[in-house]
């Protein structure tokens, strides 16, 4: 009789996972204190020591999720009972572990990345509050997902929230940083009453704050649940209407912030759909319409609204939004082919989804990390100022370029890999038999369709107008190479990009057999022979080399004012989707005489209405504006009045509560 041995294996191999989660959970905490014990005597010595001791936390709790995964074990721990009820408790299974890797693969990058980032802040103590923050932030990601209550899930979820807000606001005192912040935090707080409200609903139904208690509700409950959870997660991951806050807290944050906020902070409220809708729910046919629609329109304008943009970290955070919007119609499509059984496409879709969400995960950090090295190098986030850059930061140019063929979703590459697995199950939709829904399905897959051209069409002008051609301003002509961290950290990343592509079919065949997908292992071997023989060749004939000025149309000398611009690369979308941007173009032309023959200066503009944001946002702030006016105004009419409304609204939610509870 073997099982009391093979008992006592798993019992050693949980026991080795337990470990390695509460140490790194502590090391994490002491990275966190740290930089904060010399605060006011900064210390570089102790700022790199928590980085260290950053990246063995994160590298000892990832090692456990991994050790979770492959041994298929499920562990319920217990950090604090406050009341049988109120607990904050963990429960590491293969979905909440598989995010946890997403987080500690890339917050392990993004520390080694800081090593060396951190230090070209001027400002001593600000190098230690980011240290700090970094820490706790990354923690606190680790914990929500980690959670298998909602009250441990919220309390996480509001000190991710909280810590994020705070590296957001780091440049203080920068206009857009202020503004950044006020979008950030009033959309991030508004998610978070729409999760409150569908926890408590979950509690009125259950009697429980455990989560999987949550399947045990009416029907028409869950439908309620639904909509406030898809209000609450799609407004942290950024799903249109509810993603304005993104590109300016994204662009605000200092890079190494930027890369784990987009790399992995907007896969937590994916985790959250997949764990309560898909995981303990049945959900209706309903909800796979409404994911499918949402995540249609928002990776279409995601895409459209990055194209136009010439902020190279707006145009990555626009960009976080298409991918997430692809993540959110994988998802819609799961819950629509489930509904009507429809195994092997159901299949595709949930695997597709979660492939892409560590996919991008990977490329879109390593995009902000090398864009953080451009920023940093030229002094500004503008393309239009820069140009030329592959020849002053090669090591840049190239691991930005495997990441901007990744997120472009070229072949042999994990982009592909995982969006080829959503096209591959909207190619099979005539199998439902239901020929509204397959319209409807038809429509969705031109829209994803037309999302990847735009996709590649958008990094085909980040990398030309960043990297080639010549030096479009002095800062550009003057920048030199990332330092070796900076290089080292999206490095990984871009090699993990490649090898997840190449190597895709073997890694989903391993957790899930059967699966009708290509295999993208010829292709990379194809591709890296015709590569080697061309350098070869290149290498053997050495031809002559003659160099010359670029023809100018008969001018004697070129500058980088006669390159092509992105303005002029983006110009015939921003024409195309006028109804979008609403757009308006504005020439004006001087001429020296009165023929008008003979120019002597021009200029041109383009402008776009932000229309979310004017048309959307402003009113509702400027409507809630009044309303607090009028409030203010009834409070300060004397000290008895405040009194008497602040004993009214407690004795209101006293009765409220106690009504619900």
């Amino acid at each position: 009789m073997d099982f009391p041995e093979f008992s006592s294996g798993i019992e050693d191999k949980e026991a080795v996972v337990q470990s390695l989660f509460w140490v790194g959970g502590a090391l994490c905490l002491v990275a966190t204190i740290l930089p904060l014990v010399l605060l006011f005597r900064p210390s570089r010595l102790l700022r790199q020591a928590a980085l260290w001791v950053l990246l063995a936390g994160t590298g000892a709790i990832s090692a456990a999720a991994i050790l979770v995964i492959s041994r298929s074990l499920d562990l319920h721990l217990t950090l604090l009972s406050i009341t049988p009820q109120l607990a904050l408790s963990f429960r590491l299974d293969k979905l909440s572990c598989f995010f946890v890797v997403i987080i500690g693969a890339v917050s392990f990058c993004a520390v080694i990345y800081s090593m060396t980032y951190i230090a070209h802040y001027k400002s001593e103590r600000s190098k230690q509050f980011l240290a700090s923050g970094l820490a706790f932030f990354i923690l606190a990601m680790l914990l929500v997902v980690a959670s298998s209550t909602t009250f441990g899930f919220l309390f996480f979820w509001e000190l991710m929230s909280l810590s994020s807000f705070f590296l957001v606001m780091f440049d203080l005192d920068k206009p857009e940083t202020q503004k950044a912040g006020i979008f950030y935090f009033s959309m991030t707080q508004m998610g978070t009453i729409f999760l409150l409200a569908s926890f408590l609903l979950l509690y009125r139904f259950t009697g429980s704050f455990d989560i999987s208690a949550a399947s045990n509700i009416p029907q028409w409950g869950k439908g309620l649940v639904f909509v406030s959870l898809f209000i609450g997660f799609g407004t942290k991951a950024g799903i249109i209407p509810f993603h304005k806050w993104l590109p300016y807290a994204h662009s605000a944050s200092p890079s190494n912030v930027s890369a784990l906020m987009s790399g992995v902070m907007l896969k937590v409220p994916i985790y959250g759909l997949v764990r309560f809708i898909i995981d303990v729910f049945r959900p209706d046919l309903w909800w796979g319409i409404v994911l499918l629609f949402f995540g249609s329109i928002t990776a279409l304008l995601g895409i459209i609204y990055a194209f136009k943009e010439h902020d190279l970290k707006k145009m990555l955070a626009y960009c976080s939004i298409e991918n997430l919007g692809v993540i959110v119609v994988g998802l819609g499509l799961y819950v629509i082919f489930d509904f009507y059984g429809l195994r092997v496409q159901a299949d595709l879709c949930i695997y597709g989804a979660l492939f892409h969400t560590l996919n991008h995960a990977l490329f879109k950090s390593s995009l902000f990390m090398t864009a953080g090295s451009v920023v940093q190098a030229t002094g500004t986030r503008d393309i239009e100022q820069m140009g030329g850059l592959i020849k002053r930061m090669p090591g840049t140019g190239a691991i930005f370029l495997v990441g901007a063929c990744a997120i472009a979703a070229l072949p042999p590459l994990n982009g592909f890999a995982s969006e080829i697995m959503i096209f591959q199950a909207y190619l099979t939709s005539f199998s439902l038999g239901r020929p509204i829904l397959e319209i409807l399905l038809m429509a969705g897959l031109a829209a994803l369709a037309l999302t990847s051209t735009l996709a590649a069409a958008c990094f085909a002008k980040a990398f030309g107008i960043i990297f080639l051609a010549r030096p479009r301003s002095g800062a550009a002509s003057a920048a030199k190479e990332a330092p070796f961290a900076q290089l080292l950290a999206p490095g990984i990343l871009a090699a993990l990009c490649v090898g997840f592509g190449v190597f895709s079919y073997q890694l989903i065949s391993n957790v899930k057999s059967g699966m009708p997908l290509p295999d993208m292992l010829p292709i990379g071997i194809i591709v890296l022979v015709l590569t080697g023989v061309t350098f070869l060749l290149l290498l053997l004939t050495r031809s002559p080399v003659r160099k010359t000025e670029t023809w100018g149309c008969g001018i004697p000398s070129q500058t980088g004012k006669m390159e092509y611009s992105g303005d002029g690369f983006s110009e015939p979308i921003v024409t195309v989707f006028k109804p979008v941007f609403r757009t308006r173009k504005l020439s004006t032309r001087e001429f020296y005489d009165k023929y008008n023959s003979i120019p002597k200066s021009s200029s041109g503009e383009i402008g776009t209405l932000k229309f979310f944001e004017e048309r959307l946002y402003v009113p509702i702030a400027r409507f809630f504006m009044k309303i607090a006016g009028a409030v203010s105004n009834l409070h300060n009419v004397d000290m008895d009045a405040l009194i008497l409304y602040s004993f009214i609204a407690v004795v209101l939610v006293i009765l409220g509560v106690g009504w619900w509870l």
